[in-house]
């Protein structure tokens, strides 16, 4: 995998927002394996919800968004172990799904893509990263 999306710029992508031009070319890279975490699915429709999409629009737009992963990463044990690693050695706070959806990003060598700030508090050593421009 050579990338795994956040929440945020999957929502960017969504809502074509800044930074949407580049998750589209990253999609549409053939030499790009795109990865999501399964948890980002859980915010990722919970946002749409406060949006105010109704159920079934939430999981037709979810399941659109599934379509365009080569993998969707589990939460495993081993994940978890390195979100709490991430969580350790961040010079922030690292919110708890976002710790896990790093240690996702990690578990398969992928670079995170996000917009979030809070992400930039680990250490660059620990998980690669690209950050596209906030709203």
């Amino acid at each position: 995998m050579t990338h795994l999306l956040d929440t945020s710029v999957i929502l960017a992508h969504h809502l074509n927002e800044a930074g949407a031009d580049r998750v589209q070319a990253i999609f549409d890279d053939e030499n790009n394996m795109v990865g999501v975490c399964v948890v980002t699915f859980l915010e990722f429709e919970f946002r749409l919800h406060e949006l105010g999409l109704n159920q079934s629009d939430r999981k037709a737009e979810a399941s659109k968004y599934k379509l365009l992963f080569d993998e969707i990463v589990p939460v495993t044990e081993a994940v978890c172990a390195t979100a709490i690693e991430l969580k350790l050695a961040a010079a922030a706070r690292l919110p708890n799904i976002d710790a896990l959806i790093a240690a996702a990003a990690k578990s398969r060598g992928a670079t995170l893509v996000h917009r979030d700030p809070h992400f930039l508090g680990v250490p660059a050593a620990l998980l690669s990263q690209e950050m596209l421009p906030q709203k």
